[in-house]
């Protein structure tokens, strides 16, 4: 009989490590404690894979000789405690997926701009013609195209969650974007185990492998010289250039490899912001180790169209620009959207923390913001931090009376950014459904 798999998750993860350990053919048995959405339940049933949900069932997972557990359940739940004790191995769908592919693999994680990041490498390398897929914390399951598809190349956003269940991975080139407290509540409030956890996207890797890393980072400058970093090292930079390396001179980015130029005017990008230079950096030196042609690079930089819910202009009522920046869910991701504003801001922010200290954006709130809508169930925190420097802070239980409030502040000329610093949890089912009522609330104006 094939070794059994236990999954916990029903999700995009866990089913797609359930569709390729299936295939692998291992023993599965997929459980989920709340409820499983029915397009999931239709794939679990059309592949004959047998799953519970609203429950853990102690003997059917702790029967198991391996664990693939889904990023977004904490290491502490009972049933986790329980295989720990049973000395099971718990893994990511991420490792899982690793074991069984050979296809060069460009990991992206940082606190933030990992998705915009992971998208702009995976365009660039399919306007070049590679075969190529994009998953991890983004697009379809790693596994799930494992299990379906023969890629040559994965584009892999990689969250510190997914980190924590990976050991024997290996990205062959790996990109740190920035470390800056995120999701402590994860990591006993400890800001040490959350950077160990990002420095993770290294292991294994050698000296023929490359670290792409953003030299301006002061906590990843610090964890490099503390740490052994075996493969080869590229850095990026808007203040230092490098003889190896990409950074901002005159407006233009320059990548520099192997005295090999690339030279791009910034402002013929389609993103716009510091965070972007950033993130074009890490995506150009990724596309130039892996050989893609410098004119698809500046091809690509000039077409590529961000994500939905981060930085989205959802349009202008009576002049007034709403822009939809529901993806930034910690405060640096807040401070990047308030730091790409050139108008007067009302701005939508609030819901649930994660141990957010909001005086990084004083100085950027004393100068931009006009009015402050606070979009969560609890927000004497956001309110204490900001009512000595902003005159008018309003309290919204709802999209559409967040939008409505801010509507009524703001003046031809105006933006209203939501750009919560928080997540979603307390009032919407995730930051995804958080940004389309913002946006129908706008529609509906």
């Amino acid at each position: 009989m094939a070794k059994h798999i236990a999954i916990l998750g029903g999700g995009e993860s866990g089913v797609g490590a359930a569709i390729l350990a299936q295939k692998k053919g291992y023993d599965v048995w997929l459980s989920d404690a709340g409820i499983i959405k029915e397009k999931y339940k239709n794939v679990l049933i059309n592949h004959d894979i047998n799953w519970e949900e609203k429950k853990h069932s102690d003997d059917k997972i702790l029967s198991a000789g391996l664990i693939i557990k889904s990023p977004g359940i904490p290491d502490n739940i009972e049933i986790l405690l329980k295989a720990n004790r049973n000395e099971i191995p718990v893994i990511s769908e991420i490792e899982f997926a690793g074991r069984f592919t050979d296809a060069k693999k460009i990991c992206i994680t940082g606190s933030n701009g990992k998705t915009t990041t992971a998208l702009l490498i995976f365009h660039i390398l399919k306007n070049a013609g590679f075969n190529v897929g994009l998953a991890g914390n983004v697009g379809k399951s790693f596994a799930w195209q494992v299990a379906l598809n023969q890629y040559e190349y994965y584009v892999l956003e990689i969250s510190s969650f997914q980190l924590d269940g990976m050991f024997d991975f290996k990205a062959d080139i790996s990109v740190l974007l920035n470390i800056v407290p995120d999701h402590l509540d994860r990591y006993n409030n400890s800001f040490e185990l959350y950077k160990k956890s990002k420095m993770k996207i290294i292991q294994n890797q050698t000296r023929k492998d490359w670290f792409i890393y953003n030299y301006d980072d002061p906590v990843i400058r610090s964890c490099i010289q503390n740490k052994e970093v075996k493969p080869m090292t590229i850095p990026f930079s808007v203040k230092k250039e490098f003889e190896n390396g990409a950074f901002l001179k005159n407006n233009e980015l320059n990548i520099l490899i192997n005295n090999d130029y690339l030279k791009y005017d910034i402002m013929d990008m389609t993103i716009h912001g510091t965070h972007n230079i950033y993130n074009s950096m890490a995506s150009g030196i990724a596309a130039r180790l892996v050989d893609v042609r410098k004119d698809f690079i500046k091809k690509s930089f000039c077409n590529f169209q961000n994500i939905e819910h981060r930085l989205e202009s959802v349009g202008y009522v009576k002049g007034i620009e709403f822009i939809n920046d529901s993806k930034a869910t910690n405060v640096n991701s807040a401070w990047y959207a308030l730091e790409t504003m050139t108008k007067p801001v009302i701005w939508i922010a609030g819901g649930q923390e994660k141990g957010n200290d909001y005086s990084v954006l004083s100085d950027l709130v004393k100068a931009k913001v006009k009015a402050i809508i606070c979009l969560g169930k609890d927000n004497s925190n956001l309110i204490n931090a900001f009512v000595k420097t902003v005159k008018h802070i309003k309290e919204a239980s709802s999209a559409a009376e967040a939008v409505s409030k801010a509507y009524d502040f703001a003046s031809p000329g105006d933006v209203v950014l939501l750009s919560p610093a928080c997540a979603s949890f307390d009032l919407f089912e995730n930051f995804e459904d958080r940004g389309k009522q913002f946006k129908q609330a706008v529609f509906d104006l």
